[in-house]
C-alpha cells in the first residue's frame, strides 16, 4: 500500500487495483465453479467480499495517507475483538471467558510493542485512525457471517466468486479515477502498479483463500488471531534492514504469544 501511494497512485486507485487484479486472477476458478455453488448463496458471497475485502481495502489505503504502517498494523489486531463483539451482537455467539482474556492480553502486547517502537509519539490523525478501526469491525462481522452461513462452500470457491463480483465496481473506480490514462512508461507509476498488483494477487487473492480455509478448519476467533503475527513479520523486516530491536520489543512479543496461547489452550 505504501509503495503504491508513494509512487503516484491515489488511495482509491491502489485499493481498486488490488481488488480488480484479485478478481482477474481468480476469474478462471469462478467460471469453473460458479455452477457448483447454490444460487441463493451468491449474493451473500459477494457481500462477504465487499465487507471483508473491498471496503477495508479502501479504508486502509485512505488511512495510510496520514498514518504510518506500524499504527495501521497494530490497529488491525482489533479484528479478533470485533469478531467477539459482532458475534455477540448480531450472531448470538458464545465465546469462552479464556478466549476473551487471551485476546485482551495479546492486544496489550501489541500496544506495548507500538509504544516501544515510538508509534504513539506521532500525530495519530484520529479521523484516519478510525477508518482502520471501521475496517477491522467489518472484518469481524464478515468472519462471523462466513462462519455461520457459508461454511459449506470451499474457501477457493468462496474467494473466487467474492473477488470477481467485487472486481466489477473496483474496475469502474479505476476508470472513473483515470487509472488507465496514466503514463505507464513512467518508472514510478510502474512501481506503484506493480506493488498494487502484488498486493492484489498475494495479499488479497491467495491470502483470502488461506484465511477462509483456516476459518473452516478452526474457529473464527482463532483464525483472526493471525493478525497478532503481523509484528513478528514487521520486526523480521526491521532486522533485515538493520533496524535496532531491543528487549522491550522482545518482551512485547512474549506478551502477544502468551495471549494467543491462553486464548487457544484447552480449558476445563
Amino acid at each position: 500500500m505504501k509503495l503504491g501511494l508513494e509512487h503516484g497512485l491515489s488511495a482509491y486507485q491502489v485499493a481498486a487495483l488490488r481488488i480488480a487484479l484479485a478478481g482477474l486472477v481468480l476469474l478462471p476458478v469462478a467460471i469453473r465453479t460458479f455452477r457448483l455453488v447454490p444460487l441463493q448463496k451468491i449474493p451473500l458471497i459477494i457481500l462477504s467480499g465487499t465487507l471483508g475485502s473491498l471496503l477495508p481495502a479502501f479504508l486502509f489505503c485512505v488511512a495510510e495517507e496520514k498514518i504510518d504502517s506500524a499504527l495501521a498494523g497494530t490497529l488491525n489486531a482489533l479484528t479478533p475483538i470485533f469478531v467477539l463483539v459482532t458475534g455477540a451482537l448480531f450472531f448470538h455467539s458464545h465465546v469462552a471467558k479464556h478466549k476473551v482474556t487471551g485476546i485482551c492480553i495479546a492486544f496489550a502486547g501489541m500496544v506495548l510493542l507500538l509504544i516501544s517502537r515510538g508509534g504513539l509519539q506521532k500525530e495519530l490523525h484520529i479521523g484516519y485512525t478510525m477508518l482502520v478501526v471501521l475496517a477491522t469491525a467489518l472484518y469481524g462481522f464478515n468472519v462471523n457471517m462466513v462462519s455461520k452461513y457459508l461454511l459449506g462452500i470451499s474457501s477457493l470457491q468462496l474467494t473466487a466468486i467474492a473477488m470477481v463480483g467485487n472486481a466489477i465496481p473496483a474496475t469502474l473506480i479505476l476508470i472513473i479515477t483515470g487509472f488507465f490514462r496514466l503514463p505507464f512508461k513512467n518508472t514510478s507509476i510502474l512501481i506503484a502498479t506493480g506493488a498494487s498488483a502484488l498486493l492484489g494477487v498475494l495479499g488479497t487473492a491467495v491470502a483470502t483463500v488461506m484465511f477462509y480455509a483456516l476459518v473452516k478448519r478452526a474457529s473464527a476467533v482463532f483464525a483472526t488471531m493471525v493478525t497478532y503475527g503481523i509484528p513478528f513479520v514487521a520486526i523480521g523486516w526491521g532486522l533485515y534492514f538493520g533496524e535496532d530491536v531491543g528487549w522491550s520489543e522482545i518482551l512485547s512479543l512474549v506478551v502477544i504469544l502468551t495471549g494467543v496461547y491462553w486464548a487457544n489452550r484447552r480449558h476445563v
